[in-house]
Order: structure tokens, then C-alpha cells, then sequence
């Protein structure tokens, strides 16, 4: 099982950012994923999962309302769209699953980081 996350850079406060979360060698078709991020000193938190088949979607209090995840699997790939983003938001973020919960324990493989950085 490889994950791939990719599509983060730098952006102004109030901009936008799409991740990507790219499957490997599997079909993300029916497969619950979530997002973490990690700020520098901090614990990796979780901030939105999808769940598989029904794709339920959850979010951290601190992303509700801004943070969008979402699946195409004509791409094979599940997103999380980031809008209104703020100086708190920059961090390293993951991909993992299978599974869908806002705890590190939840999953089983991680993709690499991508970095986000919202700054003026």
C-alpha cells in the first residue's frame, strides 16, 4: 500500500489549496482515508477523513467550514480542499488510511507530508 499526498506550497491568509492523496498499486474506490497535519513542536492532529462506500465525511473543529474532502475515482485520488486558510494551518500534512478517525491509531499507512505554509 503506497499513499502519495501532494499539492501543497506556499499561500497569503484567506487563500485557497487543493491536496491530493494518491493511491498506488490499489483502487482508493471504497477506501476510508483520512488527513493529519503536523506543526513544527506540535502532535500530529487529524483534521478530515472519508469513510469507504457511503463516503461520510468528517472534520476537526478547526477545519469545519473551510476544509473540503472529497473523492474521484475516475483519478483514483481523494482531496481535501482548503479554503480561508489561516497562519495556523501551516504544517506538514499526510494522507493515511485505511479508516476514518481523527486518532494517528486509526490508521495503518501514511503517505509522505506535504507542506503547507500560509504566510505574508
Amino acid at each position: 500500500v503506497q499513499l502519495q499526498a501532494s499539492g501543497g506550497g506556499l499561500v497569503q491568509p484567506g487563500g485557497s489549496l487543493r491536496l491530493s492523496c494518491a493511491a498506488s498499486g490499489f483502487s482508493l474506490d471504497n477506501y476510508a482515508l483520512g488527513w493529519f497535519r503536523q506543526a513544527p513542536g506540535k502532535e500530529r492532529e487529524g483534521v478530515s477523513c472519508i469513510t469507504g462506500g457511503d463516503d461520510k465525511t468528517y472534520y476537526a473543529d478547526s477545519t469545519k467550514g473551510r476544509f473540503t474532502i472529497f473523492r474521484d475515482t475516475t483519478k483514483n485520488t481523494v482531496y481535501l480542499q482548503m479554503n480561508s486558510l489561516e497562519p495556523e494551518d501551516t504544517a506538514v500534512y499526510y494522507c493515511a488510511g485505511p479508516g476514518c478517525g481523527l486518532s494517528r491509531q486509526d490508521y495503518d499507512y501514511w503517505g509522505q507530508g506535504t507542506q503547507v505554509t500560509v504566510s505574508s
